[in-house]
């Protein structure tokens, strides 16, 4: 069964508790063994994170500290998946650069403030994290993100003549990273089409631990055969 820890906290404003049991949630019926914490110490258990397939930080704001974030930062690189979305995810420990370099990008604006209306467009048709979910109308925040120009980019809003990124994946060592911008609140969470993009892009993180173990036995096979 693979394993999935979500770590909620920071302002209440994003409703991290709410958005923790919806992810959960999606999740568990996925046959996942989730656990939920909303403490940052749980990164410090060295023994519970080297056996995540999945870690969903849902931390808005706040500060971390450096023997919260290495652990954190190791796991990922050594092949645990990191999903997650706006409210948790890319604002979230402001001051702590490997953290945004990690995630691959960070929130610096959102123009308008809440309510404002706006469509999210898939990039790829063929896309399989984005297939068929089609163009989603929003009435939220609208993000104006700094991104590593090293992401892939699956899916867009506009900011006039300027594509911002809304949905996108990398990679952080023999980690797979995933983040969803949308997910100010609960209610944008819970769209079936923002909750399908989360699941999908759950699932594709969560499967780069088993891709990392494949790789290294085979790395072992190949060195005993010398």
């Amino acid at each position: 069964m693979k394993q999935a820890l979500i770590v909620q906290g920071g302002w209440d404003g994003h409703q991290p508790k709410e958005v923790s049991e919806l992810l959960a949630g999606v999740l568990r019926a996925e046959g996942f063994d989730v656990t939920e914490s909303d403490t940052l110490d749980s990164f410090k258990d060295a023994e519970r994170m080297a056996s995540l397939d999945l870690i969903v930080p849902l931390w808005t704001m706040g500060t971390i500290e450096q023997e919260q974030l290495r652990p954190l930062l190791d796991t990922v690189q050594a092949g645990c998946g990191l999903a997650g979305c706006h409210g948790g995810m890319s604002d979230a420990f402001r001051q702590e650069v490997d953290y945004q370099y990690m995630v691959g990008g960070q929130w610096v604006a959102h123009p308008g403030n809440d309510g404002v209306r706006y469509d999210v467009e898939m990039v790829e048709a063929d896309d399989p994290l984005t297939a068929g979910i089609g163009t989603i109308e929003v009435a939220s925040e609208k993000y104006y993100m700094h991104v590593d120009p090293a992401i892939r980019v699956h899916a867009i809003t506009r900011f006039g003549e300027t594509e911002m990124p809304v949905v996108w994946t990398k990679g952080w060592g023999e980690g797979r990273v995933y983040h969803c911008t949308l997910g100010h609140q609960a209610d944008i969470v819970e769209m079936p089409q923002v909750l399908e993009l989360m699941r999908r892009g759950m699932l594709w993180a969560a499967e780069g631990r088993q891709a990392a173990r494949e790789a290294a036995a085979a790395a072992a096979e190949q060195e005993e055969a010398r």
